[in-house]
């Protein structure tokens, strides 16, 4: 029989020991009307239950006065926010019962109560790593991330909304597995959510036990796809430049080599120039020779003009010399321009191959960072 004076006793051991009870605890007493006195722990309290709370008809405290009798009752969510198990011990003064001393505590499911004893070691089983959470029909209230990964945005007492898989595992009661791209949680992942019932009442739904893992192989794909997509566009950008740069090259040999075709020509039409000079030189110094011979007939009359027939043939000599000279000239020009036209038509050659052969590099780049964007793109929907 527990007693005021007991009572006494226990207000002033309960702050020393509230904080032993590793799921939380409430001590509270109440007379006949209501509550005189609460003391809570550190991990667990419930803020409708506060001094000078007015007794519930028919709640544990109400009827341990009633039948002088201790008494257990499972306290639905509805009452106070969430499940409890609230115990009440009548107290009695001499042979009257005054009041209660009221012991609440969590009323949890078998997994919750298990919860931070084993998570840290199953986190710690999967490769990669893994995330445990756990919650009530409102909030997260556990979470458990291992050594290699964690989602600290999920953080205890997060009101669950429409985005969270809970909220949907609450709805409809159904164990759901999802993928989830990186615009959530910054990486993906994968997440399989499962429905808590009550111990009593199979049909209810009172907590959910989630579970989630990081994708690896999809981040590691992103990385690489986004690591080659970077390389490849700059690969793309050099390889531009040197298209352009060939496509110059080659427009400027076709033009050189349009410009030696034409010197080569006008080489050709020195030579027929050259030739009708050398036409002229002959005919020059016949026309000389006959006017010798006509100056020799005449005798000392035509002596003035032998000397101008010879002058005439001289300079006719030197014009042929002049013509051979030049055209020795005109034949080496010709030499080197036809050298020069082969180099040209090689070194043009080859700078169309070069240009045909970048073009079609920026258009295999161009191709390969397609498909890295691919990749991205199914990184991000793994």
């Amino acid at each position: 029989m527990i007693t005021t004076t007991t009572v006494e006793y226990f207000k002033e051991l309960a702050p020393l020991i509230v904080n032993l009870f590793p799921d939380g605890v409430i001590f509270a007493t109440t007379d006949k009307e209501k509550v005189t006195w609460k003391v809570a722990s550190n991990v667990f309290d419930v803020s409708a239950l506060n001094v000078g709370l007015q007794l519930r008809t028919n709640g544990a405290p109400y009827r341990a006065i009633q039948e002088r009798n201790t008494i257990s009752e499972k306290v639905p969510r509805s009452v106070y926010g969430m499940r409890l198990v609230m115990t009440a011990f009548p107290v009695f003064e001499e042979d009257r019962v005054v009041g209660t001393l009221t012991i609440l505590v969590p009323r949890l499911i078998a997994v919750a109560k298990a919860f931070n004893h084993f998570a840290p070691m199953v986190t710690n089983m999967f490769m990669d790593g893994s995330c445990l959470y756990m919650t009530d029909l409102e909030k997260l209230v556990y979470r458990q991330g291992s050594d290699k990964f964690d989602l600290p945005e999920m953080k205890q007492g997060m009101p669950l909304d429409e985005k969270a898989i809970a909220y949907g595992v609450i709805q409809n009661k159904k164990m759901t597995a999802r993928e989830v791209d990186a615009s959530l949680y910054g990486y993906p992942i994968s997440e399989v959510n499962y429905p808590m019932f009550d111990d009593d009442d199979p049909t209810q739904i009172v907590a959910t036990f989630g579970i989630a893992v990081p994708r690896m192989k999809a981040i590691q794909l992103k990385q690489m796809a986004g690591n080659m997509e970077k390389g490849l566009t700059e690969i793309a950008l050099v390889l531009e430049e040197l298209a352009s740069s060939a496509t110059e090259i080659s427009a400027n040999e076709h033009h050189l080599h349009q410009n030696v075709n034409d010197v080569y020509q006008l080489s050709e039409d020195i030579n027929a120039v050259l030739g009708f000079i050398q036409q002229i030189a002959d005919e020059t110094k016949m026309l000389g020779l006959n006017a010798a011979i006509e100056a020799a007939r005449a005798g000392e009359a035509g002596r003035g003009f032998g000397v101008v027939a010879g002058e005439i043939r001289k300079l006719s000599d030197e014009s042929k010399g002049t013509v051979v000279k030049i055209r020795q000239l005109t034949e080496n020009i010709k030499n080197k321009i036809k050298e020069t036209t082969q180099n040209s038509e090689t070194t043009l050659r080859a700078s169309e191959e070069q240009a045909a052969a970048t073009q079609e590099m920026t258009a295999s780049v161009e191709e390969i960072t397609s498909m890295a964007g691919e990749l991205d793109k199914m990184a991000k929907e793994m």
